[in-house]
């Protein structure tokens, strides 16, 4: 196996972190450099051994890596891009984490020199944790990575890429960009959003107390809160690059949400029960995907070092 002999994280939160931790699982022997905005982060990620060294700049964190993983959020993208630039080594692989292609591409593409293997991918996994200590190594188990490489991408850069994903436990698979950026609205990018707006309501309904909102939150509100606990940062920026993709999605909602609202109203009892029959069938066959389970705690298990 052609594995990577120097790996540079910009950035060191829960996908960098987890990432450091997958590779020592899988007994990759590739010094790990790292950088991130905050000292604190920086002083953090070293004393946990997520880095081999820690760098002020990202410039000299990518200094002799064959590959730089971006996991910074997509609107920081493009100036990481502009600084490290000059200082990447010739031949390494360019990638990235975020889980919007098409603004990532158009923000860093332009600031790539010609002899660096941008291949922009996006490991579909994560928690509503943040930070170096939130990581962990199983993270990507059984997990998706699309990888939606650029027309002029090197078949054998890409064919590496996806070796080293795998060995971090993900199944990997190549996505055409805005395909991706649509599928991305689809499944993760609206349900966020429609979780922070239902907190939202909860919070503005003064005919239900805050106290309540809380003790009471085992049922379905639970999931919400949770998902809703992400990185501010992070969703900012992935609704404002990807605005097209989640606007469409969002309309097909909203006329669902219409049609259900009106059934309930005209007590329609039969489009509800065969509404609620099918959206269960896909519920059903995401556990046999393997992608949850049927566990009490919402598939939920303590994460291992």
């Amino acid at each position: 196996m052609n594995r990577y002999k120097h790996v540079a994280l910009i950035g060191l939160g829960l996908l960098a972190s987890s990432i450091s931790l997958a590779m020592r699982r899988a007994d990759m022997t590739a010094r790990i450099t790292g950088t991130a905005r905050s000292k604190a982060t920086r002083d953090t990620a070293l004393e946990l051994g997520l880095v081999d060294a820690v760098f002020d700049t990202a410039a000299e964190a990518v200094k002799g890596a064959d590959l730089v993983i971006l996991c910074v959020p997509v609107g920081a993208m493009g100036a990481v891009a502009a600084e490290i630039a000059p200082h990447l080594n010739p031949g390494c692989t360019l990638t990235d984490v975020g889980s919007v292609k098409r603004a990532v591409v158009a923000a860093v593409a332009q600031h790539v020199p010609e002899n660096i293997h941008f291949i922009p991918a996006h490991p579909m996994a994560g928690t509503e944790k943040s930070g170096p200590a939130a990581g962990f190594s199983s993270l990507f188990d059984n997990r998706w990575c699309l990888i939606t490489p650029l027309p002029e991408s090197d078949p054998a850069a890409v064919e590496r890429l996806a070796t080293f994903w795998t060995a971090l436990g993900a199944n990997v698979e190549e996505m055409e960009i805005d395909h991706h950026d649509l599928v991305a609205a689809v499944i993760s990018h609206t349900p966020h959003l429609i979780a922070y707006t239902m907190v939202g309501v909860a919070d503005g309904m003064n005919r239900v107390a805050k106290t309540e909102v809380v003790n009471y939150s085992a049922a379905g509100f639970r999931d919400f809160t949770r998902i809703a606990a992400s990185d501010p940062t992070m969703w900012r920026d992935v609704f404002l690059s990807n605005k097209d993709a989640t606007l469409e999605v969002l309309g097909r909602f909203t006329e669902e949400l219409l049609a259900l609202q009106r059934a309930i109203r005209l007590g329609d009892g039969d489009f509800l029960f065969d509404y609620f029959t099918r959206t269960r069938a896909i519920r059903r066959s995401i556990i046999d995907a393997g992608q949850d389970t049927e566990a009490p705690d919402f598939g939920r298990i303590k994460p291992e070092k």
